[in-house]
C-alpha cells in the first residue's frame, strides 16, 4: 500500500463520518500508524498539517457562510477551496492535433510511456515529439487495462515501456513549487475536437486552490449555453491533473464525479487548497479539541 492509497483511505472515512469530525488517534488507527508516524505522513503527503487539511476537505464554514445568506456555491468556495490569486504551479503550452494528425493515430511516432507514483496513487504518462499526450491515474492491478486503454487512443505509435521517463515527467508536474514558475514549460499534445479543446484551454485558467462550474467553463469557451456539452468534455480529458478538470463542480456546490474517482478528486481539491489557503485565524484551542496538533 502507498502513502496515497492510505490518505485515500482517511479520506473516505472522513467522507463517511465528517459529522462525527473523527480525532487524530482514530484516522491513525486506520492507517495502521501511530498518531505521530501518521502525523509526520500525512503531513509530509499533503505539506501541512491534518488539522489544516481537513478544514479544507470537510467545509468546515459552510454551514455558516450558508445562515449568513451566501449561496451553496460561494459557501463552498469560502470554506477553505479558494484563496488569493497565485502563480499557477505548471506552466503548460497546450497544442491540439490537426485533422491529419488526429486521423493518423500517432503513426510514425514513438511514445515513451510508463507508470510512476504521484501524490495521488500510480500514474500512466505518455510523451510524443510534440509533447505530453497522456496521463492517466491507475488503481492497483490496472496496469494492463490502462496500458490498452493507451494504445487505443494512439493505436498507431509505438509504445516503448519507460518507467525512467515517466518518473522524471511525474516529478516536473507535481513538484512542489511554492509561487514559482516551472523553469522549462511544459509542452502537452491533445487529440480532440474543436470545442473539447477550448474547453481544456479554458479549464487552465482556473488557478490551483479555485474552483469553478461548468456553466462558467461554459462561457469561458465561448458557448454559455453548452454546460452540458462542457461536462461530456471534462469527462474524455486526456491528461489527468495537467488539464484540471477535478477543479470543476456542480453549480449546487457539490464536488461530483470524477473519471478517476470520486475519493481522488476531493483529495486533489484539498491539497491544492492547502497550498493556496486564504488568511484565516488559527485556533489553536479548537485544534486541541479535535485531538490534531500543529
Amino acid at each position: 500500500m502507498n502513502d496515497y492509497e492510505r490518505i485515500a483511505g482517511v479520506i473516505r472515512h472522513l467522507d463517511e463520518q465528517r459529522v462525527q469530525q473523527p480525532g487524530l488517534a482514530e484516522l491513525a488507527e486506520r492507517t495502521g500508524l501511530s498518531p505521530f508516524h501518521f502525523h509526520r505522513l500525512f503531513s509530509s503527503w499533503a505539506g501541512v498539517t491534518p488539522k489544516d487539511f481537513l478544514q479544507c476537505l470537510t467545509f468546515v464554514q459552510v454551514k455558516e457562510r450558508l445562515r449568513n445568506g451566501e449561496s451553496v456555491l460561494d459557501a463552498a468556495l469560502g470554506a477553505g477551496l479558494s484563496g488569493p490569486g497565485r502563480l499557477h504551479d505548471l506552466c503548460l503550452n497546450l497544442e491540439s492535433a490537426s485533422p491529419g494528425e488526429m486521423k493518423s493515430g500517432g503513426a510514425g511516432w514513438t511514445l515513451e510511456a510508463g507508470f510512476t507514483l504521484s501524490p495521488f496513487g500510480t500514474c500512466l504518462g505518455a510523451e510524443g515529439p510534440r509533447g505530453i499526450c497522456h496521463l492517466s491515474f491507475v488503481e492497483a492491478g490496472g496496469e494492463a487495462a490502462a496500458w490498452r486503454q493507451l494504445q487505443a487512443d494512439w493505436p498507431n505509435a509505438h509504445l516503448h515501456r519507460n518507467d525512467a521517463a515517466a518518473a522524471r515527467m511525474g516529478k516536473q508536474i507535481f513538484a512542489r513549487r511554492s509561487g514559482r514558475i516551472l523553469d522549462r514549460p511544459l509542452r502537452a499534445f491533445v487529440n480532440g475536437t474543436l470545442f473539447q479543446v477550448r474547453v481544456w484551454r479554458a479549464l487552465l485558467r482556473v488557478p490551483p486552490g479555485k474552483l469553478t462550474t461548468y456553466r462558467r467553463v461554459a462561457a469561458m469557451a465561448g458557448r454559455p449555453d453548452a454546460a452540458r456539452a462542457v461536462g461530456t468534455a471534462v469527462g474524455r480529458n486526456p491528461l489527468a491533473y495537467l488539464i484540471p478538470c477535478h477543479r470543476v463542480i456542480r453549480e449546487t456546490g457539490v464536488i461530483g464525479d470524477y473519471r478517476w474517482g470520486g475519493i481522488r478528486k476531493r483529495a486533489m481539491v484539498a491539497w491544492e487548497a492547502a497550498r493556496n489557503p486564504p488568511p484565516v485565524q488559527r485556533d489553536a484551542g479548537a485544534a486541541r479539541t479535535a485531538g490534531f496538533e500543529d
